[in-house]
């Protein structure tokens, strides 16, 4: 999901090196000068230290920069990325030799913040970091399901989101510690293949997230481009009308095609590779924290999405009947289900947002609370959007953007603001990726080809978002397989396996117990399969 807030955009309060929630909690690695120069140094250190072996010596510690980075993920899109891992087992005879060093060259780069954080910043730091590109995709979700079955379906993933992110607040409260993540619990509770799987599946996470973002920057610099050489005609009229894309388009193409399409300059033909020789420079900085100055710019491009629905569905007032070739097929309402898995996705670092929190005891009602917001804020773009919208419902598209014509105001500042936006928030989200693959490879020494790994894994990144861009520049669609595959994983299974370990070995698991967690799973297993009979 888009996360155009850095976390949202990778947002993680920086400052909450382990403990804290700043007042900018925008901040992603750290503050906002923190000096990230120096980090792809740490990965031979972390690939030597840390083992799934079944006999390592597991410690649920993290470095500060674990803790600042995990908010990547959630996203995802939009946003959001799993982290390094937030365990360091080592079979050194001496762990400083590497455990210190490591910690201490964290620490000398990130600013430490040992103050909590009130409930009212935990709440709104969850909302800000669940938030993410399904704001722009909601109300197609909404047509998807109709009406009836999507306000059904986002009261009922709210609830099991909810219910599994708090699961895992309990879990790591009998067997974590408050720096522990998911990929320790599972590596401690269940072992190294848990620990494998939700490594995996996080990457999973992270590349559907620079997918999402390469086809909305693609999407965003054409239309920008066209309007900015349109302004050179001042005295030229241009229509403000809505648009039906997949009526007035070809073989159901994603856009009307404009005037200014050539050979030289088409929308999902040459744009994806001009975006890639504006953005890959950008993918080789050594300090990627100068992005994060730019965090800020995610809270504004969803109150600015807010304040756009609002404001077009007055103009339009309430057109909700659609006509009976409009109602959406049942199976249709996996959409939804699937773009939600990942919608209100953070169970890979709710453990780590929710340990900042002064009132620990108040978890679960400040995590609601959030929960709640969240809901709502979908609700509002999502059904409000579809509610008002005055042309056929199946008009709406996967980026409710592509509805409005080029030069209608509105849309354009739109486009402007999220282009910037996301521009400075794709460099870290593909310095996670890039950070978690090296993590995988089995490469003996990072360290002494840095440079090499480096480029070569930003070229692979850049390649399979240009062929996307060009082949399936569909948001929804890439949105909803994602959410359903790493939903299963990381929102529904691991959550429900890891607490019918904790029962167990607590001897309080019941079969009452055990039937709730395996039809929480059953839940994620049909999620899954049921986008495979969905009908583009």
């Amino acid at each position: 999901m888009v996360k155009f807030n850095a976390r949202r955009n990778v947002r993680h309060d920086s400052q909450s090196s382990g403990n804290s929630a700043s007042e900018d909690h925008f901040e992603l690695f750290g503050s906002g000068g923190s000096d990230l120069s120096e980090d792809e140094n740490f990965f031979d250190d972390r690939q030597q230290s840390y083992t799934y072996a079944s006999g390592s010596s597991v410690s649920l510690e993290t470095g500060n920069f674990r803790e600042t980075m995990a908010r990547v993920e959630a996203e995802p899109l939009l946003g959001t990325a799993q982290p390094p891992y937030k365990s360091i087992a080592t079979h050194s005879p001496d762990p400083t030799n590497t455990l210190y060093e490591y910690k201490k060259k964290i620490d000398n780069s990130i600013n430490v913040d040992s103050k909590k954080q009130s409930s009212l910043v935990t709440i709104f730091s969850v909302w800000n970091t669940v938030m993410g590109s399904s704001l722009l995709t909601m109300a197609w979700g909404v047509e998807r399901a109709g009406l009836p079955a999507a306000l059904v379906l986002v009261a009922l993933m709210a609830a099991l989101c909810l219910y599994t992110a708090y699961v895992l607040l309990r879990v790591n409260k009998h067997h974590g510690t408050v720096t522990c993540e998911v990929p320790a619990l599972c590596l401690s509770l269940l072992g190294p293949w848990a620990a494998r799987v939700a490594h995996g599946f996080s990457l999973l996470v992270l590349l559907g997230a620079n997918v999402v973002y390469w086809i909305l920057i693609t999407n965003f610099f054409y239309f920008t481009v066209n309007y900015l050489a349109d302004l050179s005609s001042p005295n030229a009229t241009y229509p403000t009308a809505l648009l039906c894309p997949k009526q007035g388009g070809v073989n159901g193409s994603l856009l009307i095609p404009e005037p200014h399409d050539s050979s030289y300059w088409g929308l999902h033909t040459t744009v994806p590779f001009y975006v890639a020789l504006l953005v890959f420079p950008l993918l080789n900085f050594s300090n990627v924290s100068f992005f994060t100055k730019f965090n800020s710019l995610g809270t504004l491009s969803v109150v600015y999405l807010l304040i756009f629905v609002i404001v077009k569905g007055w103009g339009w007032g309430i057109n909700v009947a659609p006509t009976p070739e409009e109602l959406p097929a049942t199976t249709d309402a996996a959409v939804l289900s699937g773009m939600l898995a990942l919608s209100f996705y953070i169970h890979n670092i709710i453990i780590t947002i929710m340990s900042n929190n002064e009132r620990q005891e108040k978890n679960g009602r400040d995590l609601t609370i959030a929960f709640v917001l969240v809901t709502m804020t979908y609700l509002l773009v999502g059904a409000v959007f579809y509610i008002c919208f005055p042309l056929a419902k199946s008009c709406i598209e996967d980026n409710i953007l592509n509805n409005f014509e080029m030069h209608d105001t509105m849309t354009a500042v739109a486009r402007a603001l999220l282009l910037f936006q996301v521009i400075t928030v794709y460099p870290l989200v593909a310095y996670m990726l890039r950070s978690e693959a090296l993590l995988l490879l089995p490469i003996s020494n990072v360290n002494k080809s840095r440079t090499r790994y480096t480029v070569a894994i930003n070229v692979v990144i850049v390649s399979m978002c240009v062929a996307v861009a060009c082949l399936c520049p569909n948001i929804g669609t890439i949105i909803r397989y994602t959410g359903a595959i790493s939903g299963l994983v990381h929102v529904f299974a691991l959550p429900s396996i890891l607490q019918v370990r904790s029962l167990q070995l607590r001897g309080k698991l019941t079969c009452w117990k055990l039937l709730l967690y395996f039809l929480i799973v059953v839940f994620g297993i049909v999620n899954l399969v049921m986008q495979f009979f969905i009908k583009e």
